[in-house]
């Protein structure tokens, strides 16, 4: 069984992106590590270099930053990755910048490709999910987080990734069948120094939206304001290892009371259906298992 890990990354070290935790954390089960750094001006490449893997493979592109309609770019940033895996691989796990994997789902992946190797009606694997929001100790409670998501698919060159690049799906837009892991991948994506997180917000909304949707969008100010979130609840398990000197090295102040929430009454009512149920209302899921 041969197995590429695959991304996309630009402007990493600007931005703070967590990127070089997110390839370590799969490396352990990728024969080669296919990247591609779009054009950057902060040192993103140097960055990816100093990991020092010679299972990485770099593949400079340039962004299409005309493409400004529901993060349609970033799909396409995706694929390119993607389709630079040769045919030789049979798994191909997907790993954005800012998702690390937790180590205790190593073994269970690696047990998963090999059962499954010889199966080809299953396409993928879905992977359970943590979105950490203004510092490391909270995640997001509300049902506004997605729950799960397809991180590995077969080396199959009919699919391709989906959207603003949150999934897959595969020739004739249908949806991958996968199967579930009992398996972690943390979201960081909202956890960053303010300053940084205002910068990534400004740039990042140009992905979705036209200039004048972001100027009036988007708070001008140097930092972004964390406290406008609806519901956190306090993260009292483990954080990948590889996530321990950044989590160590977290320089700002944040704080939340968990009790205090601004979801509505309707929505609350959905949280407690998923909180003693293990169900979710009207949950969209872009594949089927």
């Amino acid at each position: 069984m041969k197995v590429a890990g695959f991304s996309f990354i630009r402007n990493a070290v600007k931005y703070d992106y967590p990127v070089v935790e997110s390839i370590r954390s799969i490396l352990p089960l990728c024969d080669m590590f296919y990247l591609a750094v779009g054009n950057s001006d902060d040192g993103t490449e140097e960055l990816i270099r100093s990991i020092g893997s010679d299972k990485i493979v770099v593949i400079p592109t340039i962004w299409d930053d005309s493409l400004r309609e529901g993060g349609r770019v970033l799909a396409v940033e995706t694929d390119k990755a993607f389709q630079a895996i040769p045919s030789e691989y049979d798994w191909a796990f997907y790993i954005q910048g800012d998702e690390v994997l937790h180590e205790d789902g190593i073994e269970t992946c690696r047990e998963a490709m090999l059962t499954y190797l010889d199966v080809p009606s299953v396409q993928g694997f879905v992977f359970r999910y943590r979105h950490f929001y203004g510092s490391y100790d909270f995640v997001g409670s509300s049902g506004a987080w997605y729950r799960n998501e397809v991180r590995i698919i077969r080396n199959d060159k009919r699919i391709f990734s989906w959207r603003d690049a949150q999934g897959f799906r595969i020739a004739g837009d249908k949806k991958l069948h996968v199967r579930p892991l009992d398996a972690w991948i943390h979201h960081y994506g909202w956890v960053k120094p303010p300053a940084a997180m205002q910068r990534k917000q400004e740039s990042f909304n140009k992905l979705w939206h036209d200039d004048a949707w972001v100027e009036q969008h988007v708070a001008k100010t140097e930092e972004f304001d964390y406290s406008t979130i609806d519901a956190l609840e306090r993260f009292n398990g483990t954080h990948p290892q590889v996530m321990l000197p950044r989590i160590k090295a977290m320089n700002w102040q944040f704080e939340y009371d968990p009790s205090f929430s601004t979801r509505s009454f309707k929505d609350r009512c959905r949280d407690w259906v998923e909180r003693y149920t293990g169900k979710r209302p009207f949950e969209y899921r872009n594949y089927t298992t």
